[in-house]
Formats: C-alpha cells, sequence, structure tokens
C-alpha cells in the first residue's frame, strides 16, 4: 500500500491531498510545465476553498463516491480521479488527456479499481 505521497502540508488548509500509488505521478510527469501548472493551481483551489466549483471538481454521476479533478489548459481538457477519504482527504488515482465528449469507460473502471484497493488497503 503506498499513499504517503502528500502534495503538500496541512497547515491552513480545507483539504490535504495525496497520492494512491503512482498513477498520478506518471500522469503528472508526463506532462509539459504549462499544465502542470495547471494542475498545482486546480490543486490549490481545492485545497484552499470551502466550496470547490463543478467546473473544477465534479462527483462521476454512476459511481459510489469518485469525483474527477477537472482542468483545461487551452483547447486540451484532463481529467485526474480522486476520491475523499476520512472527510478532508482527497485521494489522487489515474488521469489522462480527454479526446473525446465523454469520459472514457475504461478510465472510469481503472479509477474504481484504485479506489477500491486504496480502502481495502486500509482495512
Amino acid at each position: 500500500m503506498q499513499f504517503v505521497i502528500s502534495w503538500d502540508n496541512f497547515v491552513g488548509m480545507v483539504r490535504r491531498i495525496i497520492f494512491y500509488e503512482n498513477h498520478f505521478l506518471e500522469f503528472y510527469q508526463s506532462q509539459d510545465q504549462k499544465v502542470k501548472t495547471k494542475i498545482q493551481y486546480v490543486f490549490e483551489l481545492i485545497k484552499q476553498v470551502e466550496r470547490v466549483p463543478e467546473k473544477f471538481l465534479k462527483h462521476l454521476e454512476g459511481t459510489d463516491g469518485l469525483y474527477e479533478v477537472r482542468v483545461e489548459h487551452g483547447s486540451n481538457v484532463y481529467r485526474i480521479f480522486c476520491c475523499f477519504d476520512e472527510g478532508r482527504l482527497v485521494v489522487l488515482f489515474n488521469g489522462f488527456q480527454k479526446k473525446t465528449q465523454k469520459t472514457p469507460k475504461n478510465e472510469i473502471e481503472k479509477a474504481e479499481r484504485f479506489m477500491k484497493e486504496y480502502f481495502q488497503s486500509k482495512k
């Protein structure tokens, strides 16, 4: 079980962000600096704002607690799947660049599998 890597320290924040295994980090490291900067901006919003607008963080309908972090840079759209744990802890899973109107089913299934593994590993 690997979920100890933290995006930040928790001092003065509404939420804390961690990564489950290396799925998000692999996605993040493959992006150019401008996309990384935009992702960091959205994460700061999630950490600091009590009510995050759906433009940046939205529950995925038809799932049991899976959310997507929504990042746009120019005409490119990126999604990072996550869930909440213990109320204020955001656990990041896989990310991808969205190229179609609908979120690919295989990406959602992968995120649901990671979420299930995460909560099973905590028991």
